[in-house]
């Protein structure tokens, strides 16, 4: 019997493939331009929020602006005391935004084809001091006083709610040393190593220039750990814990925890007592998927995907105790980070 492959030439194959690989370009060529246009049109006309011009250098918020219109994607920023008033716009448009007196952190996504992944640090005077490609598409953010950047990406997936995803979490200094991938950090899980090839970490949350909290990974568990970068390792405090933010007095760390149920992905708010190591868990009737941000010591921030308006979103308040109820901080915004003027 003459074998299957044989009744095609190598040239019919070779033009079948070429015609296939051409539509796949047109097909991703045109997800682009329709992606691009679904950009551009939330970036046109007049602003939902009002904005104002230059704050002063005081205690503030900085955000993502999502108000549709004039400054959407754009790093904003509102008055600490006065977080519903009008808000000042950069000129940096940023999909993840983390920033201190003296940094600002800047994960953004380059519309095109083909699309890219930036991550770029500011300075006090808004200028771009480093940046560097991300390996997919931004997630997390977080940086230093000193400059200490931890970006993490989706190397694979868009989700933490997905089943299969994959990310990339780097820590680099800015003008010194590149700490690389947390995967390739020392891994100690409830007192063994981890080497499984699913390992991940994400969502890096400073203690000092050395020392950080992460969550790592692995086999549809996850765990709180404490990494150095000295000795380049993670070791397990607690475990259900993801996406890491440690109080501002350094006594209280709060992050997501996954709901035991079945069905989609559901993470309640745990905040725990890193003395006592009493866990305390403010149940949310939708859930949230963020990285918490604390407001002072009594109080989180969380961003929340705005119902029916696609791209659109808020952020919320919500005390750090039992029982407390999500309450509307400031709207068309995502990415919050408390900023206290240098002293």
């Amino acid at each position: 019997m003459t074998p299957a492959h044989s009744r095609f030439p190598a040239k019919s194959r070779w033009l079948a493939l070429v015609v296939i690989a051409v539509l796949v370009l047109g097909f991703v060529a045109i997800y682009a331009v329709q992606a691009y246009g679904r950009y551009q049109a939330r970036t046109t006309g007049a602003s939902a929020a009002a904005i104002t011009g230059q704050l002063a250098a005081a205690d503030r918020i900085i955000f993502r602006n999502t108000a549709l219109g004039e400054g959407y994607g754009q790093v904003a920023s509102v008055a600490l005391a006065e977080p519903s008033g009008p808000r000042q716009l950069s000129q940096q448009a940023c999909d993840r935004v983390d920033a201190t007196s003296t940094y600002l952190s800047c994960l953004r996504t380059k519309r095109g084809i083909p699309t890219t992944f930036h991550a770029t640090v500011f300075n006090a005077q808004q200028q771009p001091v480093e940046q560097h490609p991300l390996s997919g598409v931004p997630s997390r953010t977080r940086i230093t006083d000193g400059g200490l950047v931890a970006t993490t990406a989706f190397v694979t997936g868009h989700s933490y709610a997905a089943g299969q995803f994959s990310t990339e979490t780097t820590i680099r200094s800015v003008g010194g040393p590149d700490y690389g991938n947390l995967e390739d950090f020392s891994m100690d899980i409830q007192g063994e190593p981890l080497t499984a090839i699913d390992r991940n970490v994400w969502g890096v949350s400073f203690i000092s220039e050395k020392e950080f909290y992460a969550t790592v990974a692995s086999g549809n568990q996850t765990w709180l750990a404490k990494g150095d970068l000295d000795s380049r390792s993670l070791v397990s405090v607690a475990s259900n814990a993801e996406c890491p933010s440690v109080s501002p007095d350094g006594s209280k760390m709060a992050y997501k925890k996954r709901r035991a149920q079945p069905g989609l992905a559901h993470w309640d708010i745990a905040v725990l007592d890193l003395e006592t190591r009493k866990e305390t868990v403010i149940g949310l009737e939708h859930g949230f998927d963020d990285q918490l941000e604390w407001l002072d010591e009594g109080t989180l921030l969380f961003g929340m995907p705005r119902a029916g308006a696609p791209g659109d979103s808020d952020v919320f308040s919500i005390k750090a105790q039992a029982n407390a109820t999500p309450q509307l901080f400031i709207e068309h915004a995502w990415s919050p980070s408390v900023v206290r003027a240098a002293q």
